[in-house]
């Protein structure tokens, strides 16, 4: 990892050609982007001789090199109308060479943004995102701070459009925006569709966080009346936790589309949210994904003004180091839920439900065993895009969310506990993104002094505390925090509503009991090393038709289940695999099992605590 470290510590910008007064103008006809085609135009002034111009690669908030190249088509390079040459670098996929002719001051730069492939459409006929990274080239080795761009661009007819850009003009579908240093640029991106609606969630003079949801069909535009006032609690909530505010306005960008993916982007003045379709009008949907707003306004503190300096890079080109998104990324993964419950979004009283759930997970998790939390952040830009069967044993980029969330809650009950209920994390938050009120800046942190200013709220030997649960490995998740907050894991019959899954993703549970999550139709999703299911052979994949003679339904596994209890047979199963048959013996006795928490008698509850609402 010393290489990307010395790029960024050794980086010396290049002198840009574009600046406020002589901007890069980028000009985008997103006529067709309800077809996933943009044309994009942009000038970029230059100097004579060899000139080269990059493609975005390490993107914030993706936390990886995964500027999406294959989005760049039919690349067209002139001056003054003249066509010129271009070659794209033998080793730097991302950057293409020029030579400008003498007396030349900028180039013009013509290309096609091909919007969606496969597991990434960002385009549906009446809905599209744009991330401004996936449309632009920019000269190589500058600053992306003091490198400055004007950007407009073409609607579709009848589209409207929401960004945290400011407009500075319009005529027919073209919208112009206000001259915006790159990075700033890079992080705005723009929202469109044909079917729109605005909340305003709060205003204070001109400064104003609203909800801007696009969708493929208007009758998923309404919102129950008690969802929509608990979004509009997100902001004080979030206030209340943080006692600051780094942006002068927030846009929180909604796609609301069973075609586009699932996925939530932070930026500092905005979030790039997508759901599906029924988000907003499926209450299940609002628990299972209830976090999703929340979790990205968080960002705006946490990890857009606070951020870590080994994060933080001079441009898109130089390579991130993720090893600290234990902090960014796992600390927010706990206050974006916790504003969901105190906000109103999720009930808090089922906080002790959604804890048991997250604890569960990564305690059946084998992977653990070997694989430290540490790994997991560092090698972040490689376990975000790991795919395949098993990923409990290798694990994933979900741990560092999830366990970091179960981290910053022991932090959390440690200063609770140990101050009495005098301080909680919430003190920390306030010192941490201090001062009150400012625009949209960056402040670097680095692990020490985190640990440092912790040790100012509480007294406690942080560091010690972090090198066990993030640097060591540990074969059970942070579990003290459970008893410290007045509650117990206990496993029932009785299903926990946060491990449904997805959209029917994991319709038949058994991680907890035989080790093994079917679909609805029999379809293996996974099997846990070492569990019953392992023992018998299931792998993922199968397909498992019968159950003790029966055609598989979820009710006749469940009734294989519960008669197992009562008998030392093993369950019969018949499975295809390949185009193989086989009969499989699961030897597993042991009823259903689902993950809960449950009150220590006496104790105080802090989980109680630490959901409600705390905004006055």
């Amino acid at each position: 990892m010393l290489a990307p470290l010395v790029a960024a510590a050794s980086f010396v910008a290049a002198t840009p050609y574009a600046t406020p007064a002589q901007p890069a103008t980028l000009v985008l006809d997103a006529s067709r982007a309800g077809d996933g085609f943009i044309e994009v135009r942009e000038r970029i002034p230059a100097g004579a001789g060899r000139f080269t111009v990059v493609y975005p690669k390490w993107i914030p908030g993706e936390h990886g090199p995964t500027g999406p190249l294959n989005d760049l088509a039919a690349l067209r390079i002139s001056a003054n109308g003249a066509p010129l040459d271009w070659r794209r670098d033998a080793t730097d996929l991302y950057a293409f060479h020029v030579t400008v002719p003498p007396n030349v001051q900028a180039i013009d730069v013509a290309f096609d943004v091909l919007m969606n492939a496969p597991d990434d459409d960002v385009a549906t006929h009446s809905v599209a995102v744009l991330n401004w990274n996936r449309a632009l080239l920019y000269q190589d080795g500058v600053d992306s701070h003091g490198y400055f761009v004007k950007p407009s661009i073409v609607l579709p007819a009848g589209w409207q459009y929401a960004t945290a850009l400011r407009e500075t003009g319009s005529g027919g579908n073209r919208v112009d925006f206000a001259v915006a240093p790159l990075n700033m640029l890079v992080d705005s991106p723009l929202d469109m569709g044909r079917y729109v609606r605005k909340w305003t969630l709060w205003r204070e003079g001109t400064a104003f966080v609203e909800l801007d949801a696009f969708s493929d069909f208007p009758q998923n535009l309404g919102i129950p009346a008690s969802l929509l006032r608990a979004y509009e609690r997100v902001p004080a909530e979030t206030f209340a936790m943080y006692g600051s505010r780094h942006f002068n306005d927030y846009h929180a960008l909604l796609t609301l589309s069973d075609t586009i993916q699932f996925q939530g982007i932070e930026h500092h003045q905005s979030s790039d949210d997508r759901a599906s379709a029924d988000f907003l009008t499926d209450p299940d949907e609002s628990l299972s994904s209830g976090d999703l707003i929340t979790h990205e306004f968080s960002h705006s503190w946490n990890g857009k003004y606070r951020r870590p300096a080994d994060l933080t890079t001079p441009n898109f080109q130089v390579p991130q180091l993720t090893d600290l998104l234990w902090i960014y990324e796992g600390m927010n993964q706990y206050l974006g839920d916790v504003l969901s419950f105190r906000a109103g979004i999720r009930a808090p009283k089922l906080f002790p439900e959604y804890v048991a759930s997250v604890y569960a997970e990564l305690d059946y998790e084998t992977g653990r065993s070997t694989t430290p939390l540490i790994d997991l952040t560092t090698g972040a830009p490689y376990y975000y895009e790991a795919h395949g069967s098993y990923p409990a044993i290798r694990r994933g980029s979900g741990d560092f969310y999830s366990e970091g969330e179960l981290v910053w809650l022991d932090v959390d009950t440690i200063i609770r506990e140990r101050s009495h209920g005098a301080r909680s994390l919430d003190t920390f938050l306030h010192r941490f993104t201090a001062p009150a009120v400012t625009g949209p800046i960056v402040e670097t942190y680095t692990r020490a002094q985190v640990e440092s200013l912790l040790g100012d709220v509480e007294p406690y030997d942080w560091h010690d505390f972090f090198e066990k649960r993030v640097y060591q490995v540990d074969t059970h998740p942070p579990g003290d925090e459970l008893a410290r907050a007045g509650w117990r894991i206990v496993y029932t019959e009785k299903t926990n509503d946060f491990l449904t899954g997805h959209r029917g993703e994991q319709d038949v549970i058994g991680w907890y009991a035989y080790g093994a999550n079917l679909s609805s139709e029999g379809v293996v999703r996974d099997v846990r090393d070492g569990s019953p299911a392992w023992r018998a052979g299931l792998a993922p994949d199968m397909h498992v038709l019968a159950v003790d003679g029966q055609q598989f339904t979820p009710e006749v596994l469940e009734y294989a289940l519960r008669r197992a209890q009562h008998s030392n047979a093993p369950i019969s199963l018949i499975v295809t695999q390949n185009g193989w048959y086989q009969t499989l013996s699961l030897d597993y006795h042991g009823g259903i099992r689902y993950p809960h928490l449950e009150r220590v008698p006496g104790s105080p509850d802090l989980l109680g605590q630490i959901a409600a609402p705390h905004a006055k």
